[in-house]
């Protein structure tokens, strides 16, 4: 057996699975969030490891977990863990959400030549809500815990510290930190050399880089205790959420698309080769499973839905009759749902907007619709720049958003192409699971290929298939043009 783990910005998900990809247990704990009016999001680590234990042990409840072969770890990327000489957590984590940091991302840019530098020389631009402009930003405002940085971690890395002893990163999610090369797949020394002068004080602090078929150990002895797992188990890399939710999809292979709505949007497609745009739009990461995934996250999804349902007095019940009863573009409603500012496009700053409110479009349920379509056309503007105008044939869609048959069809009706959605709605936890697969058949002589294991491990649920309707693409041609319109109007930006 293989247990997947997740650990998300609300909560911590575990799934325990057989070699086949067969659910065998699951388990969930939920997360507090300090958030702050100056755009600060921040989590305790501590309050991971405490998920992490809730949800494994609800997963392994009634299994003879002896059987238990190996782990993987799925984390939500960029967030910031430092750690002092002794291996303490020196503050909360920053988040892959919190926009404080967006000074220190605007003169760290600066300070290494401006975006087209950053590209030329580390192939990546940072962007607001990388790991790099959080380290500035701690030595700006807190000098003294910043001089008692040794360590420097992504939350999943944490985990897998906490879990073995062992301080180590992979490429996937060490690509998102903005302080490593994505073409070289090696740490980008130049650019903390920037942070701390050149002292090496931020450099020595990184991790030991592992590819997907080595693995971090196996369990500590009193880790292994309290969760009660054998000793033996063996824990793979991991990676970053969307590194395991490609993995967890079968987006391992070049053709295959994955679009996740969960609290942000992300949409990325497996290549062989780096994907660079000097305009960082795209984020040309790393995967975790030996190629490169380029991805466009959007900061703003299924949390701007569920608040619009909440200040409506509605549910997500409510989802499903009012794209139903409601036409594409709603009556000329725009909503730019930019209610935590944006990450593409990079607009940290940005506030929320509703537009084209007339006395006729005035409803709750085009406000769902106006909502549900701001959120979608922003994250499927990052599709065309992914595919560089190649039309996607099948999306695979995952995250809480998938779960709404009407938005499944919407999404069809955008893009022209057929929706699917996978079996294992936790495509994270999944494939994190199967990256244990992947590492656990490594370590024992019988190595195992990712489209191997995702040939047999990932399952479609075909009841969950939207095909588009060639009648409305046109319609919903000429709203994506009026949000386009509007985000031009509000912020002289284009996608």
């Amino acid at each position: 057996m293989y247990l997947g783990i997740d650990c998300g910005t609300q909560g911590t998900k575990a799934l325990l699975m057989d070699e086949n990809g067969n659910p065998l247990g699951r388990g969930y704990a939920a997360h507090a969030l300090i958030e702050r009016p100056n755009g600060a999001r921040e989590q305790d680590p501590q309050w991971w490891v405490d998920a992490m234990c809730d949800s494994v042990k609800q997963a392994l409840a009634g299994v003879p977990t002896a059987d238990v072969l190996a782990l993987g770890v799925s984390g939500q990327q960029h967030g910031l863990v430092v750690l002092d000489a002794d291996l303490q957590v020196i503050r909360p984590a920053k988040l892959w959400n919190d926009t404080e940091t967006t000074p220190q991302n605007a003169e760290l840019i600066e300070r290494l030549g401006g975006k087209e530098a950053c590209f030329q020389r580390f192939g990546i631009v940072p962007l607001t809500g990388y790991t790099v402009s959080k380290l500035l930003w701690l030595k700006e405002h807190e000098p003294e815990n910043f001089a008692r940085v040794r360590h420097i971690l992504l939350p999943h890395e944490y985990l897998n510290f906490w879990l073995t002893g062992r301080l180590c990163a992979e490429y996937g999610d060490a690509s998102g930190t903005a302080f490593f090369d994505v073409r070289t797949r090696q740490w980008a020394r130049e650019v903390l050399d920037e942070i701390d002068g050149g002292s090496g004080q931020l450099y020595r602090a990184l991790p030991e880089l592992l590819t997907s078929e080595q693995s971090v150990g196996t369990l500590r002895e009193e880790v292994a205790a309290q969760l009660g797992l054998p000793q033996t188990c063996l824990v793979s890399t991991g990676g970053g959420d969307n590194m395991m939710g490609a993995i967890g999809t079968g987006n391992v292979r070049e053709g295959v698309v994955t679009l996740s709505l969960g609290t942000s949007s992300t949409v990325y497609s497996y290549t062989e080769q780096p994907v660079l745009d000097p305009t960082g739009n795209v984020a040309p990461f790393c995967s975790s499973s030996g190629g490169w995934l380029p991805l466009v996250c959007t900061m703003n999804a299924t949390n701007v839905v569920t608040q619009t349902l909440t200040v409506l007095g509605k549910t997500v019940a409510d989802i499903e009759p009012a794209l139903a009863s409601t036409q594409p573009g709603s009556e000329g409603l725009c909503f730019l749902p930019f209610l935590n500012g944006e990450r593409t496009p990079d607009l940290p700053q940005a506030q929320g907007s509703l537009v084209g409110l007339t006395a006729n479009n005035f409803t709750p349920a085009n406000i769902i619709r106006a909502a549900i379509e701001g959120v979608s056309f922003g994250v499927l503007n990052g599709l065309e720049l992914i595919l560089h105008g190649k039309q996607a044939e099948v999306i695979l869609v995952i995250g809480g958003g998938a779960r709404s048959a009407e938005w499944r069809q919407l999404l069809a009706d955008v893009t022209g192409a057929t929706i699917r959605v996978p079996a294992e709605a936790e495509a994270g936890c999944l494939g994190a699971a199967m990256q244990a697969v992947h590492a656990y058949s490594h370590s024992i002589g019988l190595p195992q290929s990712f489209t191997e294991i995702t040939g047999r491990c990932v399952r479609l649920e075909e009841s969950g298939t939207a095909t588009p309707r060639r009648e409305l693409r046109e319609a919903y041609r000429q709203a994506m043009a009026n949000y386009r319109l509007r985000l031009t109007e509000l912020y002289a930006v284009s996608l």
